[in-house]
């Protein structure tokens, strides 16, 4: 590996780290000084690097963060008060929360909060519970299929699958990173596993899980992060672009699969759909897909995966 790989591995590990602090620090006081002292540069180099990596400025990304997660949280905790929303989001007041909210969705938060949450996606169109196509919220309409109706998501949207509820052990996790589209994930697994495999960490028992950071019916496709991991089950010194985190445990919604590459989009619009009527609502923590098997050993070549969302009571 050249110099000029080393470099670049190295600073995606340390945009990570400041990545995974935001994430797990949303209610704390964030600025330029932490994250890089997080990331071991100066403030005027951790800028300018973050914003070359990443593509927007370290303040644009927290501020994104933080307003996305406010929105996840008031569609799917509708007893959550606005001001609670807004101080475990980071912000210092409400009427601060309250403008930044608006200039980046285009609506308040009371209106945000009940407009129509897209529950099932079929050719890239999101749908509503009722069938009737509606867009990312703050988005522009789509040009849409009025036609779809409730047989057609019958047969080519929803699956017949036992959905439980468990409750999951933490994870120990070592991961590769990956942003934007979710077929394009095998990358990322690649680099992970061509890091692993020489240092004895994959077995056949071995087990992959992909944790999802972001909810792509808020955050645009390009910038939903994912992680490609391995469990591992002793303390293992990650460098590069391979970095470790843990899976809390607790009680998680878990649908079993046994599906082809293409129907990821149809098992999770299960997942969705069963939401509606189950009377839970999504917990705090990540969502992640746990898979049983590779692929290329089944029969059909089908993934048999478990999807995992935490959940708490409405």
């Amino acid at each position: 590996m050249d110099c000029k790989e080393i470099s670049k591995q190295e600073y995606t590990a340390r945009i990570n780290r400041v990545m995974d602090y935001i994430g797990k620090n949303l209610d704390k006081a964030i600025d330029l000084s932490v994250m890089a002292e997080i990331a071991s540069f100066s403030p005027y180099h951790f800028h300018r690097i973050f914003t070359f990596v990443v593509g927007e400025t370290p303040n644009n990304f927290l501020s994104r963060i933080k307003l996305e997660k406010a929105g996840q949280l008031l569609q799917d905790n509708q007893k959550l008060a606005i001001s609670e929303v807004a101080y475990q989001c980071g912000f210092l007041n409400v009427s601060s929360f309250s403008r930044a909210f608006k200039t980046y969705f285009g609506m308040n938060a009371k209106d945000f909060r009940f407009q129509a949450k897209a529950i099932y996606v079929k050719d890239g169109i999101r749908y509503g519970k009722n069938c009737k196509p509606i867009s990312k919220i703050g988005k522009n309409w789509q040009e849409v299929n009025d036609q779809f109706c409730s047989v057609e998501l019958n047969q080519l949207i929803l699956m017949d699958t036992k959905i439980e509820i468990k409750q999951m052990p933490e994870l120990n996790l070592i991961y590769c990173r990956h942003t934007g589209a979710f077929n394009l994930i095998g990358q990322a697994y690649e680099k992970l596993f061509k890091w692993a495999i020489p240092r004895g960490l994959v077995t056949p028992e071995t087990k992959t899980v992909t944790v999802y950071h972001d909810d792509p019916s808020i955050t645009t496709m390009d910038k939903v992060r994912q992680d490609a991991s391995l469990i591992v089950h002793a303390e293992v010194k990650v460098e590069g672009e391979i970095g470790k985190s843990k899976l809390a445990a607790g009680k998680y919604a878990i649908g079993h699969f046994e599906i082809k590459e293409t129907e990821f989009e149809q098992a999770w619009n299960t997942m969705c759909s069963w939401f509606t009527e189950s009377g839970f609502q999504p917990g705090e923590g990540s969502t992640y897909e746990l898979y049983h098997n590779n692929y290329e050993n089944h029969p059909d070549f089908k993934f048999i995966v478990d999807i995992c969302i935490p959940v708490k009571p409405l």
